[in-house]
Formats: structure tokens, sequence, C-alpha cells
């Protein structure tokens, strides 16, 4: 008897949602559609570092050649002058080659006065010439910067250091990166007595550049002619980074 009543139940239950999703498409008028509500997912996210300093193995060195004149063109023609002088000393001398010089600035302007008497005007043209200096022997970054103010360049702003072969590091600092993540999901996990689990996403920082080299400060290389001593340049290190935002799931 408690079998049977039992299955009668279960029928009358079954009977219910029928009549019940019935009553729905007669009340709309037309199919009624169910969704089935997507379970929320425990995850857990977090941003993994990834570093290393490395020596670098390559500079760019700015240096610049100003000339002073009354007439622009003489300004122009006499900077020329100056600019083939220390191509030819960069080239024959050093043998550098012309795939590791370019051109970055070039302009010829006037020089202004003022008083109050004439108001403003021009007082000479300034012409300046600055080229960029691919350069891998490091030791002797201040040789050649001494023979650049020798072959005439009066401006050298700065010297930039780098690694040449970057692609060579990526794989160090996206494993040092992830390895970080790992470390701080499961910190996370385990405060929150959890088990973390597997990897659902991760997506780099940055994808048009994903190592980061951190520059070294700006050197301001003066150089004088009549300084007996060299030209010291520190190279320093450079640093190499990425981030990765890693995804878990959470058990």
């Amino acid at each position: 008897m408690m079998k049977w009543v039992k299955k009668l139940g279960l029928v009358v239950v079954a009977s219910t949602l029928i009549l019940g999703i019935s009553g729905i498409t007669n009340s709309i008028g037309g199919t009624a559609q169910v969704f089935a509500a997507e379970e929320p997912r425990n995850v857990v996210n977090v941003i993994g570092s990834g570093e290393i300093s490395i020596t670098p193995d390559i500079a760019y060195i700015s240096i610049g050649v100003t000339s002073q004149a009354d007439t622009a063109q003489a300004a122009q023609q006499a900077n020329a002058a100056k600019m083939k002088k220390l191509n030819d000393v960069l080239k024959n001398t050093w043998k550098i080659v012309d795939k590791d010089i370019k051109s970055t600035q070039f302009h010829v302007q006037p020089n202004y006065t003022y008083t109050e008497k004439e108001g403003q005007k021009i007082k000479g043209y300034n012409a300046n010439h600055s080229i960029e200096v691919t350069y891998r022997d490091l030791a002797k970054i201040g040789e050649l910067l001494d023979a650049a103010s020798k072959a005439g360049a009066n401006n050298i702003d700065n010297v930039r250091f780098s690694v040449e072969n970057r692609d060579q590091y990526e794989t160090q600092v996206i494993e040092k990166a992830m390895a970080n993540a790992n470390l701080k999901a499961s910190a996370i996990a385990k405060a929150a007595n959890r088990q973390l689990g597997i990897v659902l996403v991760v997506s780099q920082g940055d994808s048009s550049a994903p190592i980061v080299y951190a520059q070294n400060e700006m050197l301001q290389a003066k150089v004088s002619m009549d300084t007996a001593a060299s030209t010291a340049i520190e190279t320093g290190e450079v640093k190499v980074s990425t981030q990765l935002s890693v995804q878990y799931e959470l058990k």
C-alpha cells in the first residue's frame, strides 16, 4: 500500500509540473523557452610579476653638432663641414657602419634679441644636426665620446644602454612572473581554506611590448677637449620585466 502511495505522489508532482509549463505557454500565447542558470564559478585573480637584471650589451649614443653664423646658409655650411668630419671619424677610425648611424634631428633657426627701443631682431642663426650612434663595444664608449668631441661634436646629449637580443630573456621573465602568480594564488587559497585548482585564463600585461626595459638614468656626457683624463661611462644594469594576469579555479 505504501509503495502505491509513493508512485501516485510522483505522478501527481509530474502532472503538476506539466500543467504549470502548459499554463505558462497558454498565457504567453507562444512557445515558452526555459533557460538553465549557469552556476557561479569560484575563481581567484592575481597579477604575477617577473623581473631580471642584465648587463647591457649595446649603447645608443646621441651626438650633435651645432654652429652659429650671421646667415642661415653660413650656419648650415659650417655645420655640414663639422658633421662630415665627425662622420669620417666614426666610419673610418671607429669602423661604425652606416646602419648604426641615424640622423635624429636637423634644423636651422634664427637667434633673436629684444630691446625696448628696437624690439625683436634677428641676430645670427643656429644650425643643428644630431645623430644616434649604435655601439656595442661598451668598454670604449668614453674613448668614442672623446674622439667625437675632438672631431667637432659639441652637443653630446645622452647614452642609453639596453640589450640587443631581447627575446632570449622573455622566457625567463615569464617563468618568474608565473611562479609569482602561483605563490600569490596559493596563499589566497590557503587563507580562504580552499584548494587551488587549474589555471583558467592567462594574459600578459602588454601584448605589443611584453618585456619592459627600465632605462638607466640619463647620462649627461660633458666632454671637454682640454681635459686630460678620458671620459668615464658606467654601464650599470638594465631591468627586464613583465606582468601576467592569471585566473585560477578555487576548489
